[in-house]
């Protein structure tokens, strides 16, 4: 299989990690979301659109978070991914900053927000962001 084809079998929509922070949201009681609005700058994974609420789910190594996971450099192609990573941080942070000049509250959760191990802290984390 050519690295095309690879790429083409990643999914971007309705990931593993953004399926469980939705079950999460509706366990704690906030079902009323719309999925990856595209009149929304970056299209947010979750948008409560009345309460002006926001929330990604980023993929650590996609994003380049700074935990080990994300901070991990690509062995192989390391002159596509490198940049490829860096325009995505970018990416993200412009569309940050327009969500919020545009009023709405932005959550990132990050994929190793989501070990079994930190499953509590998450919950605190999105209940905390909703009451806000």
């Amino acid at each position: 299989m050519d690295r095309q084809e690879n790429m083409r079998r990643i999914k971007g929509k309705n990931t593993r990690p953004e399926v469980l922070v939705r079950a999460l949201l509706r366990e704690l009681g906030y079902p009323g979301y719309r999925l990856h609005r595209q009149d929304l700058p970056s299209r947010p994974d979750v948008a409560f659109i009345g309460r002006r609420k926001a929330i990604f789910v980023h993929g650590c190594f996609w994003h380049g978070h700074d935990c080990r996971k994300g901070l991990r450099r690509p062995k192989s192609n390391a002159d596509y991914w490198v940049p490829k990573i860096e325009h995505n941080r970018q990416r993200d942070t412009k569309a940050l900053i327009e969500l919020e000049r545009l009023g709405w509250d932005v959550n990132i959760i990050w994929e190793c927000d989501l070990a079994p191990k930190k499953r509590p802290e998450l919950r605190a984390k999105l209940l905390e962001f909703m009451l806000a």
